[in-house]
């Protein structure tokens, strides 16, 4: 009995590490006042060598002030990802953004219903002056702007509902791209939110889309892991000139087949 007891608490102990190495630490990064707090991860995280397997992503992320004023709005977002991580959007329906603009969450989730591939929130702060800041939240839903020209577009659309209703909808492109430890090169445009009054303050999106195209089944996302880890670097630009930069490795189990 002692021994079996032993057993299961090293087994137990074994299985506390591999659960705890699965998830990567959440990385944060200061320039000034302005925090950023980033997390996620694709999963499941223990992956093939070589082959890719399908994934969904866990994107998580804040910013902040480190004194609590109202953060000014993000721009711009640009994120290389790790080239055994890969998107496939061909054969999937396409969605243009004329059919979600002036739309809330509901009616535009009918409109381009078949292509969707995330879903999540988010949320936003309004400041105008001389007022307390409001803080919004909105449903995030992500479809699949389509494949041109080997690039691949996705728009992100929110509604919020103060001052007054509005969609806001944010354009991905992404690139394939060879360059080091990454294969895929992404740029994220925010619109104004709030005539310029709106910064983001937060944002969770689970990307998970499988679909069937020309008679097999394919999965959004898919990923390989033949080095123990996935890198992901990023940049936020701010509309007052700040520029945050992050690299955050995130931890993968490779295995054989």
């Amino acid at each position: 009995m002692r021994n079996l007891s032993r057993s299961i608490a090293i087994g137990v102990a074994l299985a506390l590490v591999v659960a705890a190495s699965a998830f990567a630490k959440p990385e944060v990064v200061r320039v000034g006042n302005l925090v950023l707090t980033d997390d996620g991860g694709v999963f499941p995280s223990k992956l093939p060598r070589g082959r890719q397997a399908p994934v969904k992503a866990k994107l998580r992320a804040t910013i902040a002030t480190a004194d609590g004023t109202h953060p000014p709005a993000s721009r711009e977002v640009v994120i290389d990802i790790d080239k055994h991580i890969e998107l496939n959007a061909r054969g999937l329906p396409a969605c243009k953004a004329s059919q979600l603009n002036a739309r809330d969450t509901r009616a535009a989730r009918r409109a381009c219903g078949g292509a969707i591939v995330g879903r999540g929130s988010g949320q936003v702060e309004i400041a105008f002056p001389e007022q307390k800041p409001i803080p919004v939240s909105s449903p995030l839903t992500m479809f699949n702007g389509g494949v041109r020209g080997g690039k691949t577009t996705i728009l992100v659309h929110a509604f919020i509902t103060v001052p007054v209703p509005a969609a806001i909808v944010a354009t991905v492109k992404i690139n394939r791209i060879r360059r080091g430890p990454y294969g895929m090169h992404t740029v994220t445009r925010i619109p104004t939110i709030s005539g310029g009054a709106g910064s983001v303050t937060g944002f969770k999106l689970d990307i998970d889309r499988k679909f069937a195209h020309r008679g097999k089944r394919r999965s959004y996302l898919t990923a390989s892991c033949p080095a123990g880890r996935h890198l992901v670097k990023g940049r936020v630009k701010f509309d007052d000139g700040t520029l945050l930069k992050i690299v955050h490795p995130l931890p993968c189990t490779p295995r054989r087949g």
